[in-house]
């Protein structure tokens, strides 16, 4: 991630000598720091993958606010998996899981609420 944008920015300070050069291949180090952000809900007995409602939204900043205020505005309701934009957040719409885990990216962990 880092490291490959440390290093292109280190050849970029000789730019004419390494990437506009014999040395273009440098720009491949900017690969892993390209990394989608997603959403899969999956369950803890078997691993597999659950299709549940969440809501996808723009991020909404909730610190110092009293109660419960929401989180996320202007949202949609897709079901997973699902790709998050830049400033996007989601949350689980229905009332049929609960997420093992408060930060809803990536693969989280949800368990069927009896």
């Amino acid at each position: 991630g880092v490291g490959g944008i440390l290093a292109v920015l280190h050849a970029c300070l000789d730019i004419k000598g390494t990437i506009l050069d014999k040395l273009h291949y440098v720009l491949f180090f900017l690969a892993p720091a390209m990394n989608p952000r997603y959403l899969c809900l999956v369950d803890p007995e078997d691993g597999k993958l659950v299709k549940g409602t969440v809501r996808v939204g723009q991020a909404v900043e909730t610190v110092g606010q009293a109660g419960r205020p929401k989180t996320i505005t202007g949202f949609q309701t897709h079901t997973t998996p699902v790709l998050l934009g830049f400033k996007d957040r989601a949350e689980l719409a229905g009332n049929e899981y609960i997420a093992a885990s408060s930060v809803m990216e990536g693969v989280v962990i949800v368990e069927k609420i009896p």
